[in-house]
């Protein structure tokens, strides 16, 4: 499996009015293409930051990282990636088709194929028939579907995304855990995924990356021994329980080796 993100000696330190404050430290992780990983830790541990770094919006203090085989800022510009960010940040001025079309709208392609793009990703999203509703119109589920199908519009292979589902209820999440990981069997993209919720990122994620208290390290690695079609009662069964006792584990070693 090619690497698509490869991260070497990473690190990333702060300077703020109160003194110097080291976000990542030596992170080591390799990303293989077509991978689902979720990133876990408690707040403040440096994983959405690492986000940010593969996007371009921060920058490491030392260390290495490529995305596609390119530096950050040649992967932005070359439109590698998508971001979903925590709120859908839809412009409420704009309809929902327009809100998708905005990022085309800014790169220059032309009107015809932004609508063509624009209806593929929202019936992707199961959006079809709300290309002329409003925000404002539409629930906060709906509102992130349409978040990440602005995000898929210009295909990129790469998808990050930074807690999209964290501020909805637990029915609604669910249902968009289930239409996510349709998506990205349906598409084939690498996903890097953000959480705080253990479920969720034993349930989406290939692999679930642990990360402790700051500076943050990677504390474990977790590959998932799931099958790729995974209905929400699989939740129920013992290999997913075994995972997530990794996974809690992982975050409460993490906290103990800090102290």
């Amino acid at each position: 499996m090619a690497s698509v993100i490869e991260a070497e000696g990473l690190n990333l330190t702060f300077q703020t009015g109160d003194g110097a404050v080291q976000a990542l430290k030596d992170v080591n992780l390799a990303v293989g293409q077509g991978e689902f990983v979720s990133f876990i830790g408690p707040s403040g541990c440096g994983k959405t930051t690492f986000l940010r770094v593969v996007a371009d919006l921060e920058q490491p203090t030392s260390g290495r990282i490529t995305v596609n085989g390119m530096s950050p800022d040649a992967a932005r510009r070359a439109r590698a990636y998508g971001y979903v960010f925590q709120q859908a940040g839809l412009f409420p001025w704009r309809t929902i088709e327009g809100n998708v079309m905005l990022p085309l709208e800014i790169m220059g392609y032309p009107r015809g194929e932004r609508r063509d793009r624009a209806a593929r990703v929202l019936e992707l999203v199961e959006l079809k028939g709300f290309e002329r509703k409003y925000p404002w119109q539409l629930s906060g589920g709906m509102q992130q579907r349409a978040s990440i199908a602005r995000a898929l519009a210009f295909d990129a292979d790469i998808l990050l995304m930074d807690e999209p589902f964290g501020a909805l209820d637990e029915i609604v999440r669910d249902r968009l855990n289930e239409e996510l990981l349709r998506l990205w069997d349906r598409t084939g993209k690498t996903i890097l995924f953000v959480t705080h919720s253990i479920p969720e990122a034993v349930y989406l994620s290939t692999r679930i990356v642990v990360m402790s208290p700051r500076p943050g390290r990677i504390t474990d690695v977790i590959d998932s021994p799931l099958p790729r079609a995974r209905p929400l009662d699989i939740r129920d069964t013992p290999a997913f329980i075994d995972i997530a006792h990794r996974v809690r584990e992982g975050l409460r070693a993490g906290h103990v080796d800090v102290v």
